[in-house]
């Protein structure tokens, strides 16, 4: 690359004297043509102009020469910008097959550590397998001296055998022997055959009646024996059943003793309940005195235990008892009532109204009472209520349970 710097540089030198030099030229050549027409010829400058005539061809053969030189120094550098282009279109490639390599070379180094992994994982099953190999050998070896010890044993069982034939044909020598001995026997015996034949006969008849009969008495005893194992399992079985079943008769009478003694128990339990709303009348008060309150509505009064006429309710047992009242009004002022316990105040619940309009106030209570305590509300004086038809105060109550 300096070569190529050095040359261009020298190029561009040579191209800027040559133009220098044709600039010149050409400024000599027109000062000449014009000194010509104007001013008179003499000896010394038809020298000159001689002299100058045989100059300016050469100049121009130079410049031709330099703009040739240049013209081919321009091509040269054309020629090395393309190699140089080339150069740098390979450079780049090469440059991308590098960065492709480095890719192959890490997807490599990724592969060899897997490889590598697997290597451990094979050498790890092959030292399992070595260990399980060395055992199976051992148990080839076992094997081995089972097998010995068993052809040792076939050994000697050929021993046995052949000692055995050789006792068996002694054995069927004298058989062969006995044999004919008893042919002879049989012929001997062959009257007393006959003469005994008929007996024999009677007797076989008998014998063959007799082995029935005891055929069938056994298959009897077998079958009463497994009649009686078999009655004496569904004895127990009856036996057990009896148990369970007097268990679940007690245990029934018990439930049903129980179902009934709750019957009753519920039956004589009281039940008590009631629901009122004080009237339709619209305005309750003020008075001047306290007035006790009569709710003449009655929805509920389950025990009759509410009085609608006198505002009463009495307590008909001991127990303890939920009771609810509400209050409404529609006027300003004050708005409230007590709540007494045969003449014991309870409660009292009241509320100042600045404006016309409805609200309400609701309290509850739950009091231990006993057989005949009257619970009452009374009207504060100077303090009005408001009911209609959409009963606005009402006052309820309900027996929790007994004491």
């Amino acid at each position: 690359m300096r070569v190529v710097v050095g040359l261009l540089l020298l190029l561009l030198a040579l191209c800027g004297s040559g133009a220098q030099g044709e600039g010149g030229g050409l400024g000599q050549v027109g000062e000449i043509s014009e000194f010509q027409e104007t001013a008179p010829r003499d000896a010394a400058e038809e020298s000159a102009e001689s002299t100058t005539k045989q100059t300016t061809p050469d100049i121009w053969a130079e410049v031709r020469a330099l703009r040739d030189m240049v013209v081919e120094l321009k091509v040269f550098v054309q020629l090395l910008q393309r190699e140089n282009s080339d150069q740098e279109m390979r450079l780049t490639a090469t440059e991308s097959k590098t960065t492709d390599l480095e890719k192959e070379n890490a997807d490599l180094q990724t592969r060899l550590s897997s490889s590598e992994s697997e290597l451990l994982l094979s050498k790890c099953r092959i030292d399992q397998l070595e260990r399980e190999n060395a055992v199976q050998a051992t148990d080839l070896t076992s094997l081995g001296t089972r097998l010995t010890a068993t052809e040792s044993k076939s050994s000697d069982l050929e021993k046995e055998n052949a000692d055995l034939q050789t006792r068996l044909s002694s054995s069927e020598s004298e058989l062969l022997l006995s044999k004919s001995r008893i042919d002879q026997l049989e012929r001997e015996n062959a009257d007393l055959q006959t003469r005994l034949s008929s007996s024999e006969s009677e007797l076989l008849l008998s014998k063959s009646r007799i082995d029935q009969l005891e055929r069938e008495n056994a298959d009897h005893e077998t079958r009463l024996t497994a009649t009686e194992s078999k009655s004496s399992d569904l004895e127990k079985e009856t036996a057990d059943l009896q148990t369970r079943l007097s268990s679940s008769e007690s245990e029934l009478l018990l439930s049903k003793s129980r179902i009934d003694q709750l019957e009753r128990e519920n039956a004589e339990r009281p039940k008590v309940a009631f629901y009122t709303a004080l009237t339709d009348a619209g305005h309750v008060g003020p008075y001047s005195t306290d007035i006790t309150l009569k709710y003449s509505k009655v929805f509920t009064n389950i025990g009759n235990a509410y009085n609608p006429a006198t505002g009463f309710f009495t307590a008909p047992v001991k127990g303890v008892y939920y009771l609810q009242f509400s209050v409404c009004s529609n006027r300003t002022g004050y708005m409230g009532v007590y709540v007494y316990k045969n003449n014991q105040l309870i409660m009292f619940n009241d509320e100042g109204k600045e404006e016309v309009g409805l609200e309400y106030l609701t309290k509850s209570v739950v009091l231990e009472l006993k057989a005949g305590d009257e619970i009452y509300l009374v009207l504060p004086s100077d303090y009005s209520l408001y009911d209609s038809p959409h009963n606005h105060n009402t006052f309820s109550g309900s027996l929790l349970f007994t004491l």
